[in-house]
């Protein structure tokens, strides 16, 4: 989600640094700043990248690139991407390089033909870790573009009803339940999977009658669980 001007001089004070410190840590100079923080001035993709990192900002602000889904993601590649937004599940890689943007993560994995089940785990905690500030609009758009709807339908029912009983998060609940809500229009009548295309057959039957209330309503065939869920933010 863009930066506005107001959320650029709130987060440079909670820093504690007046403009000349804050200009120097970015490399720019101070009347340039100035102009970015009373909206003169449009902050350039490039510097988004570089105030996320000096002012310790989540990985929301940074914009989603191009989006073109892969149906066969490399799971190592996903998990240091986790583990770059904090996800416990992957702390012991300690990756380096930049985060991507949440949304865009998110997204990209619902693509994968195939995901492994600890990287199905992560999704509804990105969910829930960035659903305060995350680009829900962009999200909910691409998955409708994209035909994904389903599958985030299902992951965000998943992350508010693990998170229901947690102290501090009705905010977040909130916020995801409306999202559900949001996709829930757009609901694709075909079945599908949570990402398992090689389910075997024999799962997939016992899955007709054994999935959950929310994957049926989603028409997902997949028997994940709130209560399954190990690490929720």
């Amino acid at each position: 989600m863009a930066m506005k001007p107001s959320d650029l001089k709130l987060a440079r004070k909670q820093r504690g640094w007046n403009q000349k410190v804050a200009a120097h840590r970015l490399g720019v100079s101070q009347p340039y700043l100035s102009l970015l923080e009373n909206g003169e001035r449009p902050v350039p993709p490039a510097l988004t990248q570089r105030l996320q990192r000096v002012y310790n900002l989540p990985a929301t602000v940074l914009a989603p690139g191009n989006f073109v889904p892969q149906e066969n993601l490399d799971g190592r590649t996903l998990a240091e991407d986790l583990a770059k937004l904090g996800y416990p599940g992957f702390a012991y890689l300690r990756p380096r390089g930049r985060p991507k943007n949440p949304a865009e993560l998110l997204l990209g994995a619902l693509a994968c033909r195939d995901l492994e089940p600890r990287l199905t785990e992560a999704l509804p905690w990105l969910l829930l870790r960035y659903a305060e500030h995350m680009d829900t609009a962009w999200l909910v758009n691409q998955a409708r573009l994209h035909n994904f709807q389903n599958r985030l339908g299902f992951v965000v029912s998943l992350a508010w009803r693990a998170a229901e009983s947690l102290p501090q998060a009705a905010r977040r609940v909130q916020l995801l339940r409306q999202l559900e809500e949001q996709l829930q229009p757009s609901r694709l009548a075909v079945e599908d999977t949570l990402c398992q295309a090689s389910l075997p057959r024999a799962k997939h039957q016992w899955l007709v009658t054994n999935r959950p209330p929310e994957a049926a309503s989603w028409n997902l065939f997949t028997d994940w669980r709130p209560e399954h869920l190990r690490y929720v933010a």
